[in-house]
C-alpha cells in the first residue's frame, strides 16, 4: 500500500524519488516544488485537528450511541 501511494504521489509530482544503486539499493523521496505547495495547507490543516479533534470524537460517540440500537 505504501508503494502504491508513494508511486501515485509520484505520478502526480508531488514526490521525487531517488534510487542510489547499491546493494541493497538505496530509495530516497522528496517533494517536489508543487508538493512543496502542499505544506502550508497540511499545517493548517493539523491545526484545525488539533483544535477540533475533540468535537470530532463528540460528534463519532453520539452518531454510535444512536445507530447501535437499530
Amino acid at each position: 500500500m505504501l508503494t502504491q501511494t508513494l508511486r501515485q504521489l509520484e505520478r502526480d509530482g508531488l514526490v521525487q524519488r531517488d534510487i542510489t544503486p547499491s546493494v541493497p539499493p538505496i530509495v530516497e523521496y522528496s517533494l517536489t516544488p508543487l508538493g512543496e505547495t502542499l505544506l502550508r495547507p497540511m499545517r493548517e490543516l493539523k491545526q484545525w485537528t488539533r483544535a477540533n479533534y475533540s468535537l470530532v470524537e463528540q460528534a463519532r460517540e453520539m452518531y454510535d450511541k444512536a445507530f447501535s440500537q437499530e
